[in-house]
């Protein structure tokens, strides 16, 4: 799973970078803050709880996230009454880029002539953006792979967990050689660009799981599994139906003349 399945490789990097950038401000709030506002440790470590204001915050809109996801068991063509996994994406888009731009605000509001909250206000975002990121990778897993749903969620961590641990120590290098606001948008343009993987799942999420031999076979339900197994088999033939007809024209036009087949004998 860590390396054929796309949700999870994809989830990997996403959920990763999201955790290496919440233990690699344990490390630049206290050079920023340090250096910028002469703040002692104290009044850093204050600062830090920024973070789990974001967090916070991320938790009082959870009903809002559950409700819009419980609505979709009504719309849901391929198995009704059961809500759709890639309702658990609504939220992380905007956390996503909200998450982006707590980066950049972050870097770019890093003067000393600037009033200290207002970088706060920053890391808040990010921390709203980190727990919106986790949420979704944790559920949208548990939901899509059900009976596998540890082993999914399991790689995820691993990636996670591994970045979380040695990443954050360039932050002793990165943030003095780029400086406070190159370094941080360093960091927003590559979550601007994993924001990209909600957007694929939302958009393409079905024929995603549909394609997925762990995702068809996950499901408790066996009539379920069964119907899985059967569109994917469909899906298969279509596509190599697809592949086949691809020679049609090349044996419409030259079989009479009898020139050679793709394969080097004679039509």
């Amino acid at each position: 799973m860590l390396v054929t399945e796309f949700v999870v490789v994809s989830f990997k990097l996403w959920v990763s970078f999201a955790w290496e950038i919440l233990f690699l401000f344990q490390n630049s709030v206290t050079q920023v803050f340090e250096s910028l506002y002469g703040f002692g440790t104290f009044q850093t470590t204050l600062i830090q709880l920024a973070l789990s204001v974001g967090a916070v915050i991320g938790t009082i809109v959870n009903p809002i996230r559950d409700k819009l996801y419980l609505r979709t068991a009504s719309k849901n063509k391929e198995q009704p009454g059961k809500p759709v996994p890639e309702a658990r994406l609504y939220f992380a888009v905007p956390g996503s880029l909200i998450f982006t731009v707590g980066l950049f605000w972050y870097g770019w509001s890093s003067y000393s002539h600037v009033h200290w909250i207002v970088p706060t206000i920053g890391i808040a975002l990010v921390g709203f953006g980190i727990y919106e990121i986790y949420m979704a990778v944790v559920n949208y897993l548990a939901d899509a792979y059900e009976k596998y749903a540890a082993s999914a969620l399991s790689a995820a961590s691993l990636g996670r967990n591994t970045f979380g641990a040695f990443l954050p120590l360039a932050s002793q290098s990165l943030f003095p050689n780029l400086g406070f606001h190159w370094a941080s948008s360093l960091l927003g343009f590559i979550g601007l660009a994993l924001s990209v993987v909600p957007v694929i799942l939302l958009l393409k999420g079905p024929e995603i799981r549909l394609h997925s031999p762990f995702m068809s076979e996950s499901t408790y339900d066996e009539g379920e599994a069964e119907s899985r197994r059967n569109s994917y088999a469909l899906g298969r033939q279509g596509r190599m139906s697809r592949r086949t007809s691809s020679y049609a024209p090349w044996s419409s036009k030259h079989k009479s003349r009898g020139m050679p087949g793709p394969g080097g004998q004679a039509a």
